[in-house]
């Protein structure tokens, strides 16, 4: 691979306008592809196979009308005052528009339903006061037939003993018949009542549990407008949803405010904002800083904004054919311009340090592509191992977040190693700084001099390394401590960790959804942004006249499994079979109690009027969080054991040693704990909330830690290589262990730094992204980098190296002769070329000498 790339190099620095051209040509066909290709993305993240999708297929089969997705729309009066007649036909006319809307199923009058609901309730308090004035009725008219039987009796006993003739006794015959049909019609009074009062029962107890539901709130100054739409809520156009909003925003009802909710008014986050380019900006001022040219420092953002356009482009090529979540291409935009500016950076910072030694243009870029090019290649591949094994945990989404951010570092990888070898080729030596150029120039026309007097030139070898001392024992020991101990005080708050998806509290405040999120947990309680939809399957169906009687049994076993707020049944199912409710919890959609009760009810089996089980099945937006959030919390430890195995076996491979990947792999543990930590302590337990604006702290990104992992793993490892590969260089020509662990940090401590500082900038800037997704990931991955870099790579791996000595470098004679020989620096390469005297080889560029001095560039 070196020695393919070293060849790499040297055909892009001697081609570099045909190079330079076919990225052009590559930029723009993605942009042909995507204009002409891409579909929408959503907000919404599902996973099929869950408990929520199953009874969702149960809806859409046995309750049509209610299988769609629904959102909502949030009404207030601006003063706080009930609404006026007019502001009710105004809100009328909003929602007929709204209901031509193509995807929209219907809406509903909220003023209209609630005077219906109270109609409702006053009907069924005039049936009881009817009910109550039937009985009593029934009771005097049981009691007057009481009193003329005993008088009946009367004149029958009296008649028997006086020896009344037969005519007499015809008579008291005939009035004991009249008394008997008045009986009887008594009897079947009782009987109607008896089933009025079991049918009114029902109905008051149906009532009674739904009694908690409203649409208009008790002062009349705010309501809710559900909205349905024909799809499922993550399958709903953004067409339908932009055409909501755009009808709410041009109605105009005087002194009333209305706000989508998140269903309805989900927004894609930006690929670049303010803070994102920020972000960039301090990456530029780094590489300013560290390199001392402009060209210099431009190279590497032209890189990564290069392959981050070429990147993102060809992959959402592919939205109109497959679902991509909002969160996807900005994942891409974050590895992208990362590893983008590294990757570069690491190849010119070797192509400049050759050239201060006096190589070639030409030959200085193709051993800097073959050498450090081949370190890019090789921490690249597990930066994309790592995310394309996000694939198994069988996931989709997640698989494809994976698969485009894998992608977006394969650009980064091709870009660095052929985009950037033609410009360092176009800007020449114009890379070093003014007076490198012009010492280099000096030493090469001196040492001209000195081999036309019979001097040999040493212009261009290595000098010997300067004497270097090791780490004391001492501070080894406490440094090692001390880093371990800070980093498990972080990782503390990870032990409190819940997971989570986004809901409209944790968008900005300025945001409609938010809006409609407070003004709905304000004035009609928590629940009202999370609702369930419970599937209750009967044991047989239940007959018409029986169906409310069952509704009421399965809905106090709903009510009584505790934390709801109402329950509103929805209907049956043409085979009456199955029965659907509506349940309002007390919690909000990502409270711990809303989760339990969703698991409750999952575990309750109600008994049926005629004493069988019914099993419940429970779905809605709510319910769909919490079964995406368990999933992904179950696919995390698989994962995690997969990425740490494949570290061990990758480091294994690369430094022929069992205890440096040992080493390596706790301290990649250790630094994604500690982030796991911080994430905790600011996103879900409010600590320094204010500054990160976390406004509502609430559960962590429920895909979070699994995309952090896999992210940290490849980043992690791509410290360690830059950083140890200098140890085991030093060891392995004959320095002292613990010398060369200093002589390793010494080395590569500038650039991994440099590099530590560009990627945590990067991905600090999406931590002020307005959107509630991106927000939590940037500065996981930003925190999770600047720890790894800083405490684990340059503090605590250099120390435990310290402490190990000539031990961290061993390994089993059997398992040396079976590894192959992976040469990840290129050491073979750089013997096969080695630094040449400072003339420029023939086929460099002629004018690279001239280029050197001081008064050009």
């Amino acid at each position: 691979m070196a020695e393919l790339l070293y060849r790499v190099g040297r055909f892009a620095a001697r081609r570099h306008w045909t190079v330079l051209g076919l990225w052009l040509l590559a930029l723009l066909v993605g942009l042909g592809t995507f204009l002409g290709f891409s579909g929408p993305v959503s907000s919404a993240i599902t996973i099929p196979g869950t408990p929520t999708s199953a009874v969702a297929a149960q809806l859409a089969k046995d309750f049509p009308d209610a299988s769609g997705g629904a959102g909502s729309l949030a009404l207030t009066t601006t003063d706080g005052t009930p609404f006026t007649a007019a502001q009710k036909a105004g809100v009328t006319r909003l929602l007929q528009q709204v209901d031509t809307v193509s995807g929209v199923r219907g809406t509903t009058d909220p003023f209209a339903t609630q005077a219906q609901l109270d109609r409702g309730a006053a009907q069924l308090a005039e049936g009881r006061t009817q009910l109550d004035q039937g009985r009593a009725a029934l009771a005097q008219g049981e009691q007057k037939l009481a009193e003329q039987q005993r008088q009946l009796d009367q004149q029958r006993a009296a008649a028997t003993a006086a020896g009344a003739p037969a005519s007499a006794t015809a008579r008291l015959d005939a009035a004991q018949t009249q008394l008997d049909t008045a009986r009887k019609e008594l009897e079947a009074q009782r009987a109607t009542l008896q089933a009025k009062g079991a049918a009114l029962a029902d109905g008051a107890q149906v009532a009674e549990l739904a009694s908690g539901f409203r649409f208009v709130s008790e002062d009349g100054s705010a309501a809710i407008a559900p909205v349905s739409f024909d799809l499922p809520t993550n399958e709903v156009p953004t067409g339908t949803k932009t055409a909501i909003e755009t009808l709410v925003a041009r109605a105009g009802i005087d002194g009333v405010a209305v706000y989508p909710s998140q269903d309805i008014s989900q927004t894609v986050p930006s690929v670049l904002g303010p803070g994102e380019v920020a972000g960039v900006l301090v990456a530029a001022l780094v590489l300013v800083l560290m390199l001392g040219t402009l060209v210099g420092a431009a190279l590497p953002l032209a890189s990564a904004l290069l392959g981050v356009g070429v990147a993102t482009l060809a992959a959402m090529s592919f939205s109109g054919l497959v679902d991509f979540q909002s969160v996807t291409p900005v994942l891409g935009v974050m590895l992208g311009l990362a590893v983008g500016i590294d990757y570069s950076l690491f190849i010119l910072n070797r192509h400049r340090t050759q050239l201060r030694h006096g190589m070639g243009l030409h030959e200085s870029i193709g051993l800097a592509n073959g050498t450090s090019g081949n370190a890019v290649v090789f921490a690249g591949a597990t930066v994309m191992v790592a995310l394309l094994a996000l694939n198994i945990t069988g996931i989709p989404f997640l698989g494809l977040m994976g698969t485009v951010g894998a992608a977006a570092v394969l650009v980064a990888i091709v870009v660095a190693t052929t985009f950037t070898p033609a410009v360092l080729s176009l800007v020449g030596m114009r890379i070093l700084r003014r007076r490198e150029r012009a010492r280099l120039l000096a030493a090469a026309g001196g040492a001209k001099a000195r081999v036309g007097e019979g001097e040999s030139s040493t212009a261009g070898h290595h000098a010997a390394p300067a004497p270097v001392r090791p780490m004391r024992t001492g501070r080894a020991v406490v440094t090692l401590l001390a880093g371990v101990a800070v980093l498990a005080v972080v990782a503390l708050p990870a032990l409190q960790m819940r997971l989570g998806l986004p809901d409209g509290s944790s968008q900005p405040r300025e945001t409609a959804a938010y809006k409609a999120y407070t003004l709905q947990a304000d004035r009609f309680g928590d629940g009202y942004n999370g609702p369930l939809l419970v599937v209750a399957d009967l044991p047989r169906p239940v007959a018409q006249d029986a169906l409310t009687a069952e509704q009421a049994a399965v809905g106090r076993a709903i009510r009584d499994t505790g934390d709801v707020v109402a329950v509103v049944p929805i209907g049956a199912s043409r085979a009456r079979d199955a029965l659907a409710f509506q349940v309002i919890p007390k919690g909000g959609p990502n409270s711990e109690s809303t989760a339990t009760l969703v698991q409750s009810l999952r575990d309750l089996h109600p008994q049926a009027t005629d004493g069988g089980r019914v099993t419940l099945g429970v779905a809605g937006n709510a319910s769909a969080n919490i079964d995406v959030s368990q999933k992904l919390s179950d696919a995390l430890p698989l994962y995690l054991v997969l990425v740490v195995g494949l570290s061990l076996l990758i480091l294994l491979l690369v430094f022929r040693s069992l205890l440096v990947p040992l080493t390596a792999t706790l301290g990649f543990v250790l630094s994604l704990l500690a982030s796991f930590g911080g994430l905790t302590a600011i996103f879900q337990l409010g600590w320094l909330s204010s500054v990160f604006g976390v406004h509502d702290p609430g559960p962590i990104l429920s895909f979070l830690p699994i995309i952090e992992t896999g992210i940290l793993f490849g980043l992690a490892m791509d410290y360690q290589l830059f950083l140890v590969s200098g140890m085991r260089e030093a060891w392995t020509h004959g320095a002292p262990a613990r010398v060369a662990v200093q002589r390793g940090v010494l080395a590569g401590r500038a650039v991994v730094t440099a590099a530590a500082i560009i990627m945590t900038s990067v991905f600090a800037g999406f931590i002020f992204s307005h959107d509630a997704t991106i927000k939590p990931i940037g500065f996981g991955l930003a925190f999770g980098v600047l720890l790894d870099a800083f405490v684990v790579r340059l503090m605590l791996v250099p120390a435990l190296m310290h402490l190990l000595g000539g031990a961290a470098w061993w390994l089993p004679r059997w398992l040396d002769r079976v590894l192959p020989d992976v040469d990840v620096e290129g050491a073979r390469l750089e013997r096969e070329h080695p630094l040449p005297d400072a003339e420029p080889s023939p086929d460099d560029d002629p004018d690279a000498v001239a280029a050197a001095a001081p008064g050009r560039g």
